[in-house]
């Protein structure tokens, strides 16, 4: 249902819910940003570390992490359809308890780039946690919900930047391993996702889940329209119907009807699926303007920009100013996303970010203005970029796809996510070291103008739609490129 009302005890539940969902980002946040501060200590002779780190171990270790993820998101799709939503993220909250608990033990530096690579397995649990809070939030605040996936994971980089100035090395390792623990503790008490309890053909289940989230019984009349709204997205005839006369409306001979018995895998239900494989293409676009621009190099060498731009200020203080500023951003997209939309809000903020890095380019290359306008343009750049481009593309990877290819093309577009965040970290510093900062931001800058132009022509607006109105969308779409 369109513009589905929410009772104040329906919010505060699946408000909850989705917070305890997407503290899993925050446990990401926090092994992201962890070598941002420690970088200067393992270098040094006097390291806490059985040796001193090399250059190629300190690129290792803010880029191995992504290779964890790489290799896990492949998979997530078929571990969270095989598990289910809840017990998949809490199988995605283990990798983190491994990952500190050797770091806890050991000062050997192999170890501890095994130990970045195995929290990769866990961040890699972001696609389990998008699906599992698209799956229990109502239509009209699915954006406002979802979009706290990215803000958790600047919570974890404001709290880990915080810990990391003034705690103790070892209290601050044993402090983020019993986050990591609390993780798994909090979702399992949460109930399991209406839409994987009707896959497995668990109606019964499936309604107390519904009524849980929307906090009303059971039986009520809200929880009836809800299951047969998943009866239909399940039905493989929906992209048939919706391809015939592009009306999303639930007709009742659909809902009676008995659908086919053949169940597709889901390759092969992509494969037959031109709807679902336009919204791939342009989930995929939209994720790759966000990496591409660069913003992951913000994040894991916050200090190491901020020593270089601006040497007049405590690069420390400088990187929690900038966490705070990007946590800042991240809620108030929260609000705006189901107000403005998805549409306007991605290209408004890749043209002003790109805008930014344009600036800071011509600044770090000629250094027409006072250091601190350096700064000033650091925390300008990432506010926008939070604010609108760092979030979307998240929210309509869970948002755009069917149930029957949500886990596998939510792997596909994290999966190439990771893979373009490992490469822009790795070789972010040999390249800084080889043509400067300036060149750099000046391709992050194309980027944002090239996806900006993008979204304008083939990205559509989702704000408060339900799944099936959604891929009638891109029904349409292509339909006047057909009549065209």
């Amino acid at each position: 249902m369109d513009g589905d009302r929410v009772s104040m005890r329906g919010f505060l539940v699946q408000g909850t819910a989705t917070l305890a969902i997407s503290y899993l980002t925050t446990l990401t946040g926090l092994v992201f940003s962890w070598p941002s501060y420690n970088v200067a200590n393992f270098m040094s002779n006097d390291t806490v570390l059985s040796a001193p780190m090399s250059s190629v171990d300190v690129s290792l270790l803010g880029s191995l992490t992504n290779v964890g993820a790489m290799v896990a998101t492949p998979f997530s799709g078929y571990i969270v359809n095989r598990l289910g939503r809840k017990y998949s993220a809490m199988l995605f909250g283990l990798p983190f308890v491994l990952s500190w608990t050797i770091i806890s033990l050991s000062t050997s530096i192999p170890m501890l780039l095994l130990a970045m690579t195995l929290a990769g397995l866990g961040t890699a649990g972001q696609t389990v946690s998008s699906i599992y809070i698209s799956e229990i939030s109502q239509d009209s605040i699915r954006g406002a919900l979802m979009s706290t996936v990215v803000s958790s994971y600047f919570m974890g980089v404001l709290i880990s930047y915080i810990f990391g100035g003034y705690l103790d090395y070892n209290l601050i390792v044993y402090l983020f391993l019993s986050m990591s623990v609390l993780y798994i503790l909090m979702v399992a008490v949460l109930k399991e996702s209406p839409v994987f309890l009707m896959q497995r053909g668990k109606e019964k289940e499936a309604a107390e889940s519904i009524a849980f989230y929307r906090q009303v019984k059971s039986t009520s009349k809200e929880v009836e329209v809800e299951i047969s709204k998943i009866k239909l997205l399940l039905d493989p005839r929906l992209e048939k119907i919706l391809e015939g006369d592009a009306d999303p409306a639930i007709t009742k001979e659909l809902i009676n009807s008995t659908p086919p018995v053949q169940k597709l895998s889901e390759w092969q239900f992509l494969k037959q699926s031109q709807t679902s494989i336009r919204a791939l293409m342009t989930s995929l676009a939209c994720m790759a303007t966000m990496i591409l621009m660069g913003n992951i190099a913000f994040q894991v060498y916050a200090e190491t920009l901020f020593r270089e731009a601006v040497p007049s200020m405590d690069s420390n203080q400088c990187s929690i100013f900038l966490a705070i500023d990007l946590l800042l951003a991240s809620v108030l997209c929260t609000f705006a996303i189901d107000k403005f939309g998805r549409k306007p809000l991605m290209i408004s903020t890749s043209v002003l970010a790109s805008v930014c890095t344009m600036l800071l380019g011509t600044q770090i290359q000629w250094h027409w203005a006072p250091h601190w306008f350096t700064a000033l343009i650091i925390y300008v750049y990432s506010f926008i970029f939070n604010f609108g481009v760092a979030v979307i593309p998240f929210v309509l990877s869970a948002e755009l796809f069917l149930p029957e290819v949500r886990g596998l093309c939510g792997g596909i577009v994290m999966t190439c996510g990771w893979a373009m965040n490992f490469v822009t970290v790795l070789i972010f510093t040999p390249v800084v070291e080889e043509v400067g900062f300036a060149p750099l931001f000046y391709a992050f800058s194309v980027v944002g103008f090239v996806g900006a132009a993008y979204c304008v022509f083939y990205l559509p607006e989702t704000k408060g739609l339900s799944i099936d109105a959604i891929q009638a969308l891109f029904v349409k779409k292509t339909k006047r490129k057909i009549d065209a």
